[in-house]
């Protein structure tokens, strides 16, 4: 169960990494705006606090890696620990984006269910 978690977190990270890309990097394109629902003048607009919340996203995702990373390094404390942190607060991001912007739902599953399904994994697998 603890391989299936720690690929799961990896999936979660992934995602994170790719979204990092799109809101720090690729922000005031236009398939980035389609994907957000904003205009041009919007994403102009934000671009600094989006630069700003992809960096977020990337902690997390370096967070979750290096959790993996020492798990697999024989450190499965220090790497659960690290797993739980980065998918935790991916997981609780995504519960805060559909409570604040219920619209935003769909996306908000995206951007959860990868890592609600390895804290789970995880939790199941140190349980054993």
């Amino acid at each position: 169960m603890i391989i299936t978690a720690l690929v799961l977190a990896a999936v979660a990270a992934l995602i994170h990494v790719y979204i990092f890309f799109m809101e720090s990097l690729w922000w005031t394109t236009a398939k980035v705006r389609a994907t957000f629902g904003s205009t041009e003048a919007e994403a102009e607009a934000t671009k600094e606090m989006a630069f700003n919340q992809g960096f977020y996203n990337l902690f997390l995702a370096i967070a979750t890696f290096a959790g993996i990373i020492f798990h697999i390094a024989g450190q499965p404390a220090i790497g659960s620990t690290l797993v739980f942190t980065g998918t935790g607060s991916m997981l609780l991001a995504a519960l805060v984006l559909i409570i604040s912007s219920p619209s935003k739902a769909s996306a908000a599953i995206k951007q959860g269910v990868f890592p609600l399904l390895a804290v789970i994994a995880l939790v199941a697998g140190l349980a054993l």
